[in-house]
């Protein structure tokens, strides 16, 4: 599976951004998808997951009431949709994709094989 980020860009605290995630290949409706960030300086972290059959969505404890993820598998694609943008929020944004992954590890980088390219998010205060 390949993955393309897309989306990111410059936006004002209190903004909005959509990432968008595609993916290649006739099987992704079988993937669980992902979104991490890395900001500058720090490790990357798990934003948000979805299930291949999109029924299950898990959320950073930060973003939870802001960011929402969802999922086209007509379109072999993942959205982030990011609303009240916070300065903290700016970061490489990065999805990956897993046919393995559990609930247990649905927040791991390890539990994701496949990686997009990252689209950076560039928050201003």
């Amino acid at each position: 599976v390949q993955l393309q980020a897309s989306g990111g860009g410059l936006v004002q605290a209190g903004g909005s951004l959509r990432l968008s995630c595609t993916a290649s290949g006739r099987t992704f409706s079988r993937y669980s998808m992902a979104w991490f960030r890395q900001a500058p300086g720090k490790e990357r972290e798990f934003v948000a997951a979805i299930r291949s059959s999109g029924g299950h969505v898990y959320l950073r404890e930060s973003v939870k009431g802001r960011f929402s993820t969802s999922r086209d598998n007509a379109k072999n694609s993942v959205y982030l949709q990011m609303n009240s943008l916070k300065a903290e929020d700016t970061a490489v944004y990065y999805c990956a994709a897993s046919s393995t992954v559990i609930l247990s590890n649905i927040r791991s980088e390890s539990a994701y094989a496949y990686w997009g390219q990252g689209t950076l998010v560039t928050v201003s205060s």
